[in-house]
Order: C-alpha cells, then sequence, then structure tokens
C-alpha cells in the first residue's frame, strides 16, 4: 500500500517505536490523587523549563485553554484575544459556554501581534455597563508565524500597567523556540500562564500541559475535575511528553527547512500563489482549488483548508515527500493549462 503523506495537520504525527517502549515501561499510579510518578515528573519537567511555580497534564490544548480562561476570570469578565486566534474561534465557544467569560477579539497585524494601541482602546473602563477586562491571551506561533521577544516584552508591560493577567496559547511554542534560538523559559517568564501542547510537532500521542502559579494550578486542578478531565493512570501518555521533550524538540528545525523548501518550489508554479510560509506552515491559494485537492487526494496526498489552503510538515514526513508532493503539484498544473 502506498504511503499517505498527510499534510493536513502535525497532530497527525504518530508516536515512534521508542517513544512507545519509553511510555510501557513508564511507572504509574492514580493522577486524580496526585500519585502518579510519571506525570508529576513531566509536570515539574515543564514547570522547571517555563520558569513557573506549577504545572497541570491536561487532555488537550482546548482543554488548556479553557482551564486558564475559567482559573483567571469570573463570569461577567472578558479576555482580549485575536479574530483568528484558535482560543476564541477553534475552541466551540467553551469560555461563554463553559465560564460566561466574554470575548473581545481583535484582528491580528501581518506580524501575527495585535495591535498594542488597540488593545489598550478595548480594555473596557470600570463601570457597571461594560463586562470587565481581566486577561490578554497571544499566541505563538499563529498560522505558522513566530511572535518576536521585543513585542511580547511590550505586550506583558501594557498588561501590567492596566492589571490585565497575561495568556499565552503556546500550541506551537516550540516551534518559536527553536525559529529564535532562544529557551523555553526566555518566552514564559513574561506570562502569567502558558499552555504547551506535546500533540504536535514534538509526537505524542495526546497531551498538553498548562503551567503558572501554585494558586492558579490549583484552582486549574479543580475545574480539570469539573469538566471530567481527571485522568487516572495517565503516566502512560504522559511518558511520552517526557520522552518528546528529551529527545525531539531540535527535530522541528527539519520541519521548518523542508517547509521552506517546499514553498520556493511551488512558488515557481503558475496558477498556485504561496500567501505565506513560516516555520513548519504554508498557506496557498489555486483558482483550481477543488480539483487540485481531488488529484493530490488521487496521488496519496492531503491537505487542508476552503479558500486558503494550508499544508502543515512534521516529523512524519521526510524529504522524499516532499519532492513527491512538489513533483506532483507541478504534474496537476502542467495537465491544467
Amino acid at each position: 500500500m502506498n504511503k499517505i503523506i498527510d499534510l493536513r495537520s502535525d497532530t497527525l504525527t504518530q508516536p515512534s517505536t521508542q517513544m512507545k517502549e519509553f511510555m510501557m515501561n513508564a511507572p504509574l499510579g492514580d493522577d486524580v490523587y496526585g500519585e502518579d510518578p510519571t506525570v508529576n515528573e513531566l509536570e515539574q519537567k515543564v514547570a522547571k523549563l517555563t520558569g513557573k511555580e506549577a504545572a497541570l497534564f491536561v487532555t488537550s490544548g482546548t482543554q488548556s485553554n479553557l482551564l486558564a480562561l475559567l482559573s483567571h476570570c469570573q463570569r461577567g469578565d472578558e479576555y482580549i484575544c485575536g479574530q483568528d486566534a484558535h482560543i476564541y474561534k477553534y475552541e466551540g465557544g467553551g469560555a461563554s459556554v463553559l465560564g460566561g467569560i466574554q470575548a473581545q477579539p481583535i484582528e491580528f497585524e501581518k506580524d501575527a501581534t495585535l495591535d498594542l494601541k488597540k488593545v489598550k482602546e478595548e480594555i473596557k473602563p470600570l463601570d457597571n455597563h461594560y463586562a470587565r477586562t481581566k486577561l490578554l491571551c497571544l499566541e505563538n506561533t499563529h498560522h505558522g508565524q513566530v511572535v518576536k521577544l521585543d513585542y511580547i516584552k511590550k505586550a506583558s508591560k501594557l498588561a501590567k500597567k492596566n492589571n490585565l493577567l497575561l495568556h499565552l496559547d503556546g500550541a506551537r511554542v516550540f516551534n518559536a523556540v527553536v525559529e529564535l534560538n532562544v529557551k523555553l523559559k526566555d518566552i514564559t517568564k513574561y506570562f502569567d500562564s502558558v499552555s504547551l501542547c506535546l500533540s504536535k510537532g514534538l509526537g505524542t500521542p495526546a497531551g498538553s500541559v498548562l503551567v503558572g502559579s501554585k494558586e492558579f494550578i490549583n484552582e486549574a486542578r479543580h475545574y480539570r475535575k469539573m469538566l471530567g478531565g481527571g485522568l487516572r493512570q495517565s503516566g502512560i501518555l504522559a511518558a511520552a511528553g517526557i520522552y518528546a521533550l528529551d529527545n525531539n524538540v531540535q527535530d522541528l528545525k527539519k520541519d521548518h527547512e523542508l517547509a521552506k523548501h517546499l514553498a520556493q518550489e511551488l512558488k515557481t508554479i503558475k496558477g498556485l500563489k504561496v500567501i505565506s510560509n513560516h516555520t513548519n506552515m504554508l498557506f496557498l491559494k489555486s483558482k483550481k482549488e477543488n480539483e487540485l485537492k481531488e488529484y493530490l487526494k488521487k496521488n496519496n496526498i492531503l491537505i487542508s483548508g476552503y479558500g486558503k489552503l494550508r499544508l502543515v510538515v512534521h516529523r512524519d514526513i521526510s524529504k522524499y515527500d516532499i519532492e513527491k508532493v512538489i513533483k506532483t503539484f507541478k504534474n496537476f498544473h502542467s495537465k491544467s493549462k
């Protein structure tokens, strides 16, 4: 059977044989009782890497972000975020449905930042007519684009000056770490809380980690149980996270290099427009979108998107795979002239 080259998302990575072996040998306990040694090890490890007091292992990035919102905000509070931010657009409206928390979205700038002047303008005055603005949420990376440290420093300064808390949706923050060539805590130290995903480019089968102060994490642990997120012998999943952090972070460089090579080659094709290429992601536009997607699918290549096509390179995509993708794109456009 021919290999499926799946570029829809970096969530499609499969755990390696070595990772599976590490998982199978992990000591286990009941995490709801705080007695799973492998979960405890992962949480301590991530807390240290991020420079935070405490960490909480959870099922997903969506749950991690929701726990942050519920723990930072009360009903009737508000958080400011990007219009296309994952925490606002792609997480089922959990903050409003389950927390009674209002979102105040702002359009992203071209460099994946939020204009801090616009952020300041959207902070509500202390008036009974308004929701209470409590939290500013940033995302790094956003559509593969890295948010620079200079901007993060300015956002942190604005948040403190205006009594806002600062949360980072760091679903792909390790891509930012590799691209900027910095330590994880160089980014996370500016935030009150950070959500880090382990099941994307790092290749684990499931799981995210939320970090912050001890008081914040105790609150998040309470909400995790309320939402049905209390797992038992979850060390078998946490072990994958430990293995990934020890072995897979620097491998992200390969994904970035292959994505850049893919973008450079696709830019030479008439009838195809490469909108952007940052870290491990490409966004494209084609006048024959549906026909292109169907042709790629028939050739065992899967991509996602409507109107704007997305290709995501990850650890299970090889240089050979990328060359096949390039060839298939070129074949389609040569036949469809």
